[in-house]
């Protein structure tokens, strides 16, 4: 059976037309009916139609019969092309033998083309490179992508596949050739056992965790007793099945089958991403867990809070039910003086973390307030080395710190090189190299991932009228020139807006805030004063004058004392109000704090 079953992925940079294709290939295969199509059918997100891109990795099983009238199951997984998500694209290689490497003839080989590539080469897929969007590209932009993909595989250009995700042109050929070039799933020959590794899961009110499964040995039933390898949790299938793309039920899922297991438990955290579910059908059967997939590393860290206190709880439930879906998530308990009980979040990125906010809002309905995105910090301290998440964390006394740097690959139209290479000034590139891929232009360099969080990407986008591309890897932990800006107001810190900068940027961002603050903060009866901090020196001051009311206004004519005593009284109560003010917390109210933290 599993000699007729092919598993592959469509990958690509962010808006080369994964998902358009994915559509033609489900309406080719009828896996859907007409009437029931519509764009985007695997994006099931409202954000992913929004924005235009892929979020979350669908697999979807459609069957094919080739000229020959032999049946064939394909099993699809379409997967997100942002750099952020890189995470999700991972997995998916775990789960398939294929790879089509989808570049878009208007724009061609990108810089997550490249990152993507890499990837599936260590992964040992059979890669098949794809032009699309043959419709709309004129000749010369068709023959310039085909070269630049020939290029990139190392195959002849009549190699390269030509298609129109959106008429559909030349997708049965791709699909014949599928068939024909992406080897079947391989028995991994351990006989006294059923295995299969989880490279997904949601949660669902009825079944429990919802485990998205590759099976590699062996076959599961439903209602048989079966075994979570890394938290030893057992339970009873309540349901298994594929994905037709909504779920299916079935008898069984065989060796090499892409499916689901509804597993029935209610605890999101036993069912863990890259884990192995287990039948033993022998006492001594030496059975072992596949290997998974690395554990992703958070590289930002932002703290939410929710808007009221009274929804800590539901907050926690929702990053719980995130994770379950969202295996990059990571989150432990927070606590802030201005925004009280909340989680400390890590993310992949800039998007990862804009996208997670907003499903929180949308799918959750838990408004929340967050404070500025952060990345870790490596600090010496009494001879010894301690990470730092978060800036009020970061030790006065530190004798050393290191800050993690990145290698950016920026791929570029030849015209726009002068304009990126102005970025230098702004953001601390070093050891930049220029040379080129095919008709591109390529910018590698390295910098520290706390400038790339910085809106680079949409800063390179502005600047290449958005025909530049970025993409990036973790590198190594270096010395960092970086010190602690604190804002006070009033005379007291607060924490939440305590930043980790580079010292040249220290005044500059110091200056900005206390400015933006004093717009935002409502005026009190005595005057605040608002500074920025580092260390002991204030390097930037504002004023909120205080509100004024005329005491005297319903006096009129008479002698001047009778004003006099008034103003006297005015000014011993508000001093004593200040001094008040001065020992207490600084209270922030939660829409002054979201305006300030925005971009």
């Amino acid at each position: 059976m599993n000699q007729n079953i092919r598993n592959f992925l469509i990958t690509a940079h962010v808006d080369h037309g994964k998902s358009t294709l994915a559509d033609r290939m489900l309406e080719i295969t009828r896996t859907i009916e007409m009437r029931s199509m519509k764009p985007q059918y695997l994006d099931q997100l409202d954000l992913e139609r929004e924005r235009g891109i892929t979020i979350k990795m669908t697999p979807v099983r459609m069957a094919w019969q080739d000229t020959s009238k032999n049946d064939y199951i394909l099993n699809l997984i379409d997967t997100p092309g942002h750099s952020d998500f890189k995470y999700e694209v991972s997995r998916a290689l775990m789960a398939v033998e294929g790879a089509v490497l989808l570049v878009d003839a208007t724009q061609g080989v990108q810089a997550q083309t490249l990152s993507n590539l890499d990837g599936a080469r260590k992964a040992n897929l059979t890669v098949l490179g794809v032009v699309n969007k043959i419709d709309v590209a004129s000749e010369s932009q068709v023959e310039d992508a085909v070269s630049e993909v020939s290029e990139l595989l190392g195959i002849p250009p009549d190699e390269v596949f030509k298609v129109s995700g959106k008429s559909g042109e030349g997708v049965p050929e791709l699909l014949s050739t599928i068939v024909s070039r992406v080897p079947p799933p391989k028995k991994l020959e351990v006989e006294s056992c059923s295995r299969a590794l989880i490279f997904d899961s949601l949660y669902d009110e009825h079944k429990g965790v919802i485990a998205f499964v590759r099976v590699f040995d062996g076959q599961f039933l439903p209602n048989a007793r079966m075994t979570l390898c890394a938290t030893g949790a057992d339970f009873l299938a309540k349901d298994i099945g594929y994905f037709a793309p909504s779920f299916r039920s079935s008898l069984s899922l065989q060796n090499g089958e892409v499916g689901y297991i509804a597993t029935g438990i209610k605890d999101p955290g036993k069912v863990r991403i890259g884990d192995t579910i287990m039948i033993s059908n022998s006492s001594k059967s030496g059975c072992v867990p596949l290997p998974g997939y690395d554990e992703p590393k958070p590289v930002v860290f932002v703290s939410f809070y929710p808007e009221e206190s009274d929804d800590y709880d539901k907050l926690r439930q929702a990053f719980g039910y995130l994770k379950l879906n969202d295996a990059s998530l990571n989150f432990e308990p927070d606590t802030s003086e201005v925004l009280g009980r909340g989680f400390k979040v890590g993310f992949l990125g800039q998007l990862h973390f804009e996208i997670t906010a907003d499903r929180l809002a949308r799918e959750f309905n838990v408004p929340t307030v967050h404070s500025f995105p952060s990345v870790a910090y490596k600090v010496m301290r009494a001879g010894e080395w301690i990470t730092v998440t978060n800036p009020k964390d970061f030790p006065r006394d530190a004798n050393e710190a290191l800050e993690l740097f990145t290698q950016v690959e920026i791929l570029t139209p030849p015209r726009f090189l002068g304009a990126l290479l102005s970025l230098q000034d702004f953001f601390r590139f070093s050891q930049v190299e220029i040379g080129t891929t095919g008709i591109k232009t390529r910018i590698t360099a390295k910098l520290p991932l706390a400038d790339l969080v910085s809106d680079l990407d949409d800063k390179i986008k502005s600047l290449s009228e958005g025909f530049a591309s970025l993409s990036y890897e973790p590198g190594d932990w270096e010395k960092a020139s970086v010190d602690v800006l604190e804002i006070l107001v009033a005379g007291s810190p607060v924490p939440g807006l305590t930043r980790i900068l580079p010292k040249e940027l220290l005044e500059r961002e110091g200056r900005a805030t206390v400015e933006k603050l004093r717009n935002l903060l409502p005026r009190a009866q005595f005057t605040q004063a608002l500074q920025a901090r580092v260390g002991s020196k204030i390097i930037a001051r504002e004023t909120i004058p205080a509100l004024r009311k005329d005491v005297t206004g319903y006096l009129y004519g008479g002698d001047r004392t009778r004003k006099m005593k008034l103003w006297k009284k005015q000014q011993a109560g508000k001093k004593k109000l200040k001094e008040f003010a001065e020992k207490q917390t600084v209270k922030i109210p939660a829409s002054v704090f979201k305006e300030l933290i925005k971009r």
